[in-house]
């Protein structure tokens, strides 16, 4: 299996798709958004750009399987996509400029190539197995920022999940009174692809989903990048939590991170 070829077909089909994604842009009438759930919403163009991912990825990777957010299912056969076909919805609803594809090649429980395209800046982040993390042909690190002090972090907000919001909030004014602050961009792909380019110096959120996390994760990680669940360990991708620093400061961040995110289950 070539890695790089499926990677670079991979970024031509991301791109085709963001065009679409970008024409679209503005277009949406309230009738075309459908609510799934609390503060979670589709609409035609989430569909569309699927549709378009998965026939693409299919040429590019015949006979693989699909774990995608319009169509979520557990993994069924050696090599899966893993695919996001607009990750910030809302924020494409609304106008807000930040929006996503993500797509990541899983093989068995590994994730073995990512592509996350930010559309309206067209930076495309890139990466595969043993190889280093691009953003537009260019080699990219994680920042190199060792206290919490120094730090940008970002997170995402529960929009269905509140069991733990005092926690969350908790350790959110603690970021807010002893780093130099917390973002929030309404799409999980972004942040992580933001902390590999060394944008921002941690990411934290819980309440996602493995096409929020597959491709941002693996380009943290070949940046220099550490990556986690909540208690340290690697269930991220299926665990619904994740945790994405730099290499230098995430013994402190872990640190700080069990002192104030407290909560009982």
């Amino acid at each position: 299996m070539d890695l790089d070829k499926i990677t670079k077909d991979v970024c031509e089909l991301a791109v085709s798709a963001g065009k679409f994604l970008k024409e679209e842009t503005g277009k949406l009438k309230e009738s075309d958004i459908e609510v799934k759930s609390a503060n979670n919403y589709v609409t035609y163009v989430d569909k569309k750009s699927e549709a378009m991912l998965v026939e693409g990825l299919s040429k590019i990777l015949p006979g693989t399987g699909f774990i995608a957010e319009e169509n979520p299912a557990l993994p069924t056969r050696d090599l899966n996509w893993i695919i996001d076909p607009l990750d910030g919805t809302t924020n494409f609803i609304h106008g807000v400029p930040i929006f996503c594809i993500s797509i990541a090649l899983m093989e068995g429980k590994e994730v073995i190539s990512a592509v996350v395209l930010e559309i309206n800046s067209g930076e495309l982040f890139y990466t595969r197995k043993d190889a280093p993390a691009y953003l537009n042909g260019k080699i990219i690190h994680v920042s190199e920022s060792g206290k919490i002090g120094d730090c940008l972090f970002a997170t995402g907000f529960p929009y269905y999940d509140y069991s733990r919001l005092d926690a969350y909030l908790n350790l959110f004014r603690y970021f807010m009174v002893y780093s130099r602050g917390v973002r929030r961009l309404g799409s999980a792909a972004a942040d992580l692809a933001y902390v590999a380019c060394g944008r921002f110096d941690g990411f934290y959120e819980y309440g996602l989903s493995p096409w929020d996390v597959a491709a941002g994760a693996l380009l943290v990680k070949n940046a220099g990048g550490m990556i986690s669940d909540f208690s340290g360990n690697d269930n991220f991708l299926f665990g619904k939590e994740i945790i994405a620093t730099n290499g230098t400061v995430y013994e402190s961040f872990m640190k700080t991170f069990c002192e104030n995110f407290v909560y009982e289950l």
